[in-house]
């Protein structure tokens, strides 16, 4: 089948060349399309198709080796390394490159055409960094280790956009909620926050949350900053005001930002119930001092979904400064 964007049907020389040579290519500058099965709004988004593909193939190993179909499952998780193929050490950015395997040298905040659809999808390449939900720490390893990757998440939240919203959005009309190239109102930026729980600096996550909820979700007709597109934006904000989410879906674990209520209850099947309670948090007391599940001291931002379904109780203490020695672990 095409991978094609809004695309059914049988596969193209597209596909083939994505099997063979492990990226989705891209035309040059100035190239026509030369394939007509392509959407003449939607384009080849080739760097996306590449990124969204890597996860779809790792997906797929996870349910072959559920299934215990080995074969399937090596060959699967080949391909979702496929996102290394489009790694440009030299900027720091997965970058386009064209059939010739020549990297396609464009401002990936702002190249690609409307909604920068030629390489990626609705958001610019800043956005695209993050798009390996599947691999974080493959993807601190073309960073060359955590300080350079959270580095390079400070810089995401400050770097400027280079020209005017004016110019901005008259290509790019989703990429809205913006706080320096951060895109808070497309489904593709819901995680990245929560990187930096994969950091020396938990903390970050916890203050990147708070913001970004106060900002951008207000109780009033401006507390949406973009497409609600099916429930994604909704979950986001009641994931995050409860106080964690799912990072990897596929992955049955939660990492823990910073929650907004003191005391959240799920109930359960068969009158379990699992507690989230944030002792003295408040606006200002938005940080993790020390956390315990069931009693027993968390020192990790983690904890799984079978934790979760089996009730219990998740209790932070906040405070109004970081604990920067929490969540090393």
């Amino acid at each position: 089948a095409t991978m094609l964007p809004w695309k059914n049907g049988p596969k193209t020389e597209l596909e083939d060349f994505y099997y063979d040579k492990g990226y989705f290519p891209s035309l040059k500058i100035g190239e026509k399309e030369t394939n007509k099965t392509v959407h003449g709004f939607e384009k080849r988004q080739a760097v996306a198709i590449t990124l969204g593909h890597s996860y779809d193939d790792w997906a797929l190993a996870q349910m072959a080796q559920e299934l215990n179909k080995t074969s399937d499952f090596t060959k699967f998780s080949a391909r979702a390394n496929n996102y290394k193929n489009l790694w440009d050490p030299k900027t720091q950015m997965f970058l386009p490159k064209d059939k010739d395997g020549k990297w396609v040298e464009i401002d990936p905040k702002f190249d690609g055409g409307m909604g920068g659809r030629d390489y990626y999808d609705e958001n610019n390449g800043w956005t695209y960094l993050w798009q390996v939900q599947h691999d974080v720490k493959g993807l601190i390893n073309l960073f060359g280790g955590v300080p350079s990757f959270e580095a390079k998440l400070d810089q995401l939240f400050r770097e400027p956009l280079g020209r005017s919203k004016y110019e901005l959005w008259a290509k790019f009309p989703d990429f809205t909620g913006i706080n320096g190239q951060y895109s808070m109102g497309n489904e593709p930026s819901f995680h990245i926050p929560y990187l930096f729980n994969f950091t020396s600096s938990p903390w970050k996550t916890q203050k990147k949350i708070r913001f970004l909820l106060d900002t951008w979700y207000k109780d009033n007709v401006f507390g949406i900053p973009g497409d609600e597109d099916g429930g994604g934006m909704s979950a986001f904000v009641v994931f995050s005001s409860m106080g964690f989410y799912p990072v990897t879906p596929g992955i049955p674990v939660y990492t823990i930002g910073s929650p907004v209520f003191e005391k959240v209850a799920i109930d359960l099947p068969n009158g379990k119930q699992f507690q989230m309670i944030a002792n003295k948090c408040s606006v200002i007391n938005k940080y993790i001092q020390s956390a315990k599940l069931n009693g027993k001291v968390l020192d990790t931002p983690w904890f799984s979904h079978e934790q979760l379904v089996s009730g219990g109780k998740l209790e932070l203490e906040m405070g109004p400064l970081p604990n920067k020695q929490w969540g090393l672990k």
